[in-house]
């Protein structure tokens, strides 16, 4: 639980360029009609209809510091203020330094805001906001930065190139099938302290578990993501049914005003709504245009809502990422 810590503000950097469900279908038809494969799998089964991806010469990083100059921008926070800088992104150019080295200099923050990596799958953002909520909240920062940028070219293109070759079959095209939903963009938020900022919105707290026995199941790279998606699915509605039951001891969320999900697909908000009983209608999705932008997704899926919320409004981000772990954050709009 958090006491004195607010949401400032969240800003994204959306892909320019539209890469629909149809066009890869076309790319993919020798491997389609060679495996016996319906066209329109990723547009029936996971309700991806379109993702996004940069244009030539855009990079990342270069969208995730936009994204953070107008999070902190529309926050009214100066960069000399920022005392941490927390990025969560999946893609990364090289193994080191890390990705928010860039990010931090890009920026223009100071040399005493501490600045780092957390990797931890599609749920990078939450636990970058709940690891930067209890800093603030023990009074060693004023405010922090969380922020992310995807890639997902790369990896779409090994994906499509692997997949059209003759040894690959059945079972090895619909292990890669996830790696089709990805898309590409960035987002950043702002937090700082609630007492110093009541128009904020109140981060109250929230829970996280793991289930680590399937950390095998779903196990990505630039090359590809390899999922045993029945197991995978089956295991994280199993985390997220105990995650939510324990959680009810000290909180009540059966009757929130939005469910801001991981954006992954049809299958996996379907399964999540049921195990839970959410009420479907408060739970928007950027999946079916945006594709599964990794850990950007929840906060994304934030910001394409907030222009609907009202003061006072309940919001609970949910998510379950390769590993596998869980975590739920309330957020007081």
């Amino acid at each position: 639980m958090h006491r004195n810590v607010a949401l400032l503000s969240v800003a994204t950097t959306i892909a320019p360029r539209i890469t629909t469900s149809e066009e890869i279908d076309r790319r993919l038809q020798p491997a389609l009609k060679r495996l016996r494969l319906p066209k329109g799998l990723l547009q029936r089964v996971a309700g991806v209809h379109e993702r996004r991806n940069w244009d030539v010469g855009q990079a990342f990083d270069d969208a995730a510091v936009s994204a953070g100059k107008r999070a902190l921008a529309e926050a009214g926070v100066d960069p000399s203020e920022v005392g941490l800088m927390i990025n969560t992104s999946v893609t990364r150019k090289h193994l080191e330094p890390s990705v928010a080295v860039r990010i931090h200099h890009g920026l223009g923050l100071p040399s005493s805001a501490t600045n780092f990596d957390i990797a931890n799958a599609c749920l990078g953002f939450v636990n970058g906001m709940t690891l930067a909520a209890q800093l603030i909240d023990s009074g060693q920062i004023k405010y922090a930065v969380i922020i992310d940028g995807e890639d997902a070219d790369e990896i779409q293109t090994n994906t499509i190139e692997r997949l059209g070759r003759p040894d690959i079959g059945r079972k090895d095209f619909m292990s890669e099938f996830a790696s089709l939903t990805l898309g590409s963009g960035a987002a950043a938020a702002v937090l700082g302290r609630a007492d110093a900022h009541p128009e904020g919105h109140r981060i109250l707290g929230g829970v996280t578990r793991a289930a680590t026995q399937f950390n095998d199941l779903c196990v990505g790279s630039v090359d590809g993501m390899f999922t045993d998606a029945k197991a995978l699915l089956k295991g994280g509605m199993e985390l997220v049914v105990s995650a939510w039951t324990e959680a009810k001891r000290d909180w009540s969320w059966s009757n929130m005003d939005r469910y801001i999900l991981h954006q992954v697909s049809d299958v996996h908000t379907n399964a999540i709504v049921k195990a839970t009983g959410l009420d479907r209608s408060r739970v928007p999705l950027t999946y079916p245009t945006y594709g599964n932008v990794g850990p950007a997704s929840i906060p994304i899926t934030l910001s394409e809502e907030a222009g609907r919320l009202q003061p006072g409004n309940r919001v609970l981000l949910m998510g379950v990422g390769s590993g596998l772990n869980t975590a739920m954050m309330e957020i007081q709009w």
